[in-house]
């Protein structure tokens, strides 16, 4: 597969459809201009038009180039999948058993969309998925789709301010945590749900008070300057006082360990404790605990459903299609599809 990521990075770069989408809004930004000058002042408008005829032109040729590029390089691009998948079909869809239930696909969609902060897709989407529902066919054998949506999440729940509500603050926190290193609003909330947090068993709130007082302790904002950074293990100090006192019951040994660095503070590199204060995953690895519990107390997984499916299907593929070869040969049939014919294990360490 590495010889498609490097095809797909070059797509990528040499080829982006951003420039020809910021081109062709340039040049509707020229014609709504030209609009307007001719609605406030008709009597200009022979003069208006022939001013515009040039830059209109030259915009369509630069807009030409641009979707010429995009179509080489989706050339190149499609006849690399071509060589690299030549002579492998796909499964047939004779089993397929989302076929009948247009609306779990939707909603996985749907969810997807909002999962990843885009909103205004999942909007228009979910808009589009309610005006214009498909006709489903269901079995005995098939559960009603609303029994098996995650959370007990359906249509129209995803289709409330609240839930993007939710996901825009879960966006909100993660923006803050990854590019502003504040930590404050990821606190807050971890606060007012510690009551839910700890009946999980969860880390986080201590996982966010340990990491700003490691935050602190090496300079903060300011690691690069020698005396702001006895400053900031000063303050360090005085906020491990504040907040530490309230999780000793649980978490001594920690606190013991983050304490007992500050006698290593010249040289923290070469103490026992540098995993602790020089861990470059820290941060990321607190953002992914953050969504894990943020998800988990709206009663989803940690993980997109939509991701998750394709990823097992995408494992499983070379098997469905030995499968269907010697079932072919053999003669016989799947007649099944509530369950795979063979165990396949996946990435997530699932079953399918």
């Amino acid at each position: 597969m590495d010889s498609l990521l490097e095809e797909y990075e070059k797509l990528s770069k040499k080829a982006p459809l951003s420039k020809g989408l910021k081109d062709v809004q340039q040049t509707i930004d020229m014609l709504m201009k030209a609009r307007n000058s001719i609605s406030d002042s008709p009597t200009s408008a022979s003069i208006t038009l022939a001013k515009l005829q040039n830059p209109v032109k030259a915009s369509f040729d630069v807009i030409k180039y641009d979707l010429g590029e995009v179509y080489k390089g989706l050339g190149v691009w499609s006849k690399a999948l071509d060589k690299k998948f030549k002579g492998k079909p796909l499964p047939t869809t004779d089993y397929d058993a989302l076929s009948s239930q247009p609306s779990l696909i939707n909603r996985a969609i749907g969810m997807h969309l909002l999962r990843e902060g885009q909103f205004s897709v999942a909007s228009a989407f979910l808009t589009e998925a309610s005006s214009k529902p498909l006709r489903t066919s269901l079995s005995l054998n098939h559960a009603r789709p609303e029994h098996l949506l995650e959370g007990g999440v359906g249509m129209d729940t995803l289709s409330s301010e609240g839930l993007r509500k939710q996901f825009a603050d879960m966006y909100h926190i993660l923006d803050e945590m990854r590019t502003r290193k504040n930590l404050l609003p990821a606190t807050t909330w971890a606060r007012a749900n510690c009551t839910s947090l700890e009946a999980r068993g969860s880390n986080l709130e201590f996982e966010l008070i340990r990491l700003q007082f490691v935050w602190l302790f090496t300079g903060g904002p300011y690691s690069d300057n020698h005396s702001s950074l006895t400053v900031c293990q000063q303050a360090a100090l005085t906020y491990a006082r504040e907040e530490f006192g309230t999780f000793q019951g649980r978490y001594l040994r920690e606190i013991q360990q983050l304490i007992g660095a500050m006698a290593f503070c010249p040289n923290l590199l070469e103490s026992p404790y540098r995993h602790i204060f020089h861990n470059d995953d820290a941060w990321e690895n607190l953002a992914m605990s953050f969504t894990r519990e943020f998800c988990s107390l709206l009663g989803l997984s940690a993980d997109s459903p939509l991701y998750i499916a394709c990823t097992a299907g995408a494992i499983a593929l070379p098997t469905l299609l030995k499968l269907q070869t010697i079932m072919k040969e053999k003669r016989t049939e799947w007649t099944t599809q509530h369950e795979l014919p063979v165990i396949e294990k996946v990435a997530m360490n699932n079953k399918c």
